[in-house]
This record gives C-alpha cells, sequence and structure tokens, in this order.
C-alpha cells in the first residue's frame, strides 16, 4: 500500500512517506502488531509519556534531523531552529504574518491532506470495512447527530511534517468545547483502510460549534491520535471569529480535524470531490477554499 495524494497547488499525484513507516505497516498490516502492540499502543498512558518527553529540553536535538528528513519549510515558520526550547515548541510552531492567504468561502482550517463527502453516508464507499460509521457514534450525542446527518463530512488529516495549529472555517461564534475521552490509534491511512469507523469513533476527540450568521452551524472536532500529548485550544468561547483566527493546536503527533456541515449549506469545490471520488486525497494548505 502506498499513501498517495494530489498536491492541490501543483496538480501532481505524490506518494507519502510517513515517519516510522516501517512500524506504521507491522502495527496495521501485520497480524502480530495487530494482536500485540496496538492495544498497547492505542492507551493514554503511552502517548501521554512520549508528550512528556517531547516537552523536555533535550528535545531539541530531534529538531534538525526532523526538519531535514522531512524537508520542512522553515522560511514560513515564525522563529528559526535555534529558539525553540523543545521539540513540542518546535511542532506547535506559529507561522509568520502573511504566508497563508484567507479565500472565500468555507476555508481548510489547517494543512494537511483532505478527504470531502457532500453526504455522510457516502463514506461507506471509501473505505469502511465490516463496521458501519454512525455519527451518533463519533459524537456520542445522537441529538446532535440528527442535526448533522444528511449534511456534509470533511477530514483533514494532519502528518507530522504539516503545520499543526487549526483555525476557524468561517465567521461565526464558537461554543464552548466538548471533550469525548478515547484512545490513540493512529490515522494513517494504513490504519484507517480497515479501521476508519474503529479510529474516528474510538479516539479522543472533541469538538465544538460554531454558529454562523448565513450558513448555519458547522461542528468542528479535532481527533487525537498515536503520539499525540495533547490538544489545546487557545480560543474564547461565545464570542465572535474571524475566519482564520486560531482554534488551537496539537502537540507531537499526527492528527486530524473533522467538519461537518448542515445540508446544502455550502457546496465542497468539485476537485476536492473527484480527488475523494478516486480515492485520493488533496493537499491542502489553512486558507485555502475548500467550499462555497
Amino acid at each position: 500500500m502506498q499513501i498517495q495524494f494530489i498536491d492541490r497547488e501543483t496538480g501532481q499525484l505524490k506518494t507519502e512517506k510517513p515517519p516510522g513507516e516501517g512500524f506504521l505497516k507491522l502495527l496495521y498490516n501485520n497480524p502480530f502488531g495487530k494482536i500485540l502492540l496496538i492495544p498497547l499502543i492505542k492507551r493514554k498512558f503511552f502517548s501521554s509519556i512520549y508528550g512528556r518527553l517531547m516537552n523536555k529540553p533535550g528535545s531539541v536535538n530531534k529538531i534538525k534531523t526532523f526538519v531535514k528528513e522531512l524537508n520542512i519549510n522553515m522560511e514560513e515558520a515564525e522563529r528559526s531552529i535555534e529558539d525553540y526550547v523543545s521539540f513540542n515548541d518546535f511542532f506547535s510552531r506559529k507561522l509568520k504574518k502573511g504566508v497563508r492567504t484567507i479565500q472565500e468561502g468555507l476555508i481548510s482550517p489547517g494543512d494537511g491532506k483532505l478527504l470531502a463527502f457532500e453526504r455522510i453516508d457516502k463514506v461507506e464507499n471509501f473505505f469502511i470495512k465490516g463496521r458501519k460509521f454512525h455519527l451518533t457514534e463519533f459524537l456520542s450525542d445522537k441529538k446532535l447527530a440528527s442535526k448533522f446527518e444528511d449534511g456534509s463530512l470533511l477530514i483533514l488529516r494532519l502528518a507530522p511534517d504539516d503545520y499543526h495549529r487549526y483555525h476557524f472555517p468561517f465567521d461565526g461564534t464558537p461554543s464552548k468545547i466538548k471533550k469525548i475521552k478515547g484512545n490513540y490509534l493512529s490515522v494513517s491511512p494504513y490504519a484507517l483502510v480497515d479501521n476508519f469507523t474503529k479510529v474516528f469513533c474510538e479516539n479522543k476527540r472533541e469538538y465544538c460549534i460554531l454558529k454562523t450568521p448565513s450558513n448555519g452551524d458547522i461542528l468542528i472536532a479535532p481527533v487525537g491520535a498515536t503520539m499525540v500529548g495533547s490538544i489545546i485550544e487557545t480560543y474564547t468561547a461565545n464570542t465572535n471569529i474571524k475566519k482564520g483566527d486560531e482554534m488551537g493546536y496539537f502537540e507531537f503527533g499526527g492528527s486530524t480535524i473533522v467538519l461537518l456541515t448542515e445540508k446544502n449549506r455550502f457546496s465542497i469545490n468539485e476537485d476536492i470531490l473527484k480527488n475523494t471520488l478516486n480515492k485520493r486525497e488533496t493537499y491542502v494548505k489553512m486558507g485555502d477554499q475548500i467550499a462555497n
């Protein structure tokens, strides 16, 4: 299995080489990994311990190698490599003002690979096997699930080399965060191809409802994953925000942002829908229009 995606800016098909690719294959494509290792890796203490290690001053020694191996563009970062005090300090780095353009319509909340489904029930045609995906299970709230059940679903996957702060995709007023306890399975395609429902309905996750003046409610749900030390919110609930304002950030690890929109409130961009139909993610950056 290769992780391939479309780079929206160039239109090119690219292959992702995630850090620890061999270990991910062992975990999710090997019977030994599935039976013996996943029960250990998915537990909170494993990610918490690793997160604490990445907060220690000595972890700065990992930064230069990480940047070089994953070809991270540090020209976009607010600070230089030498200015970070730990690996997590670097991992949750801010970008310079102006390096991302906030476009019209619904924008991507972060940098990453995007899948989009006009109707939530279409996700089952993509890669769900076995257990069916239910919004009620994902949200742990039957009434809220009914509100979005005929709407659209967008999944933005952040790889470890991506910018790991996330932003509001539209103008509005955000609610307080609702937290849902869970595990820490990987959000890599190696894990999702056979475990989509398991990952999204069992992983630690949280959400807020963004009330917009013209396009109904948008549910924004950061989802934790293996090696994610913490999900940190940086916004103030129940105050007006502008599209592109920071909502929060992830500490070390790959992560995901799930967006739910109400029926007929947005039209997802055709290129993203086409790529998803062809079973390809689309690489987008924070501020790029993803629907109008």
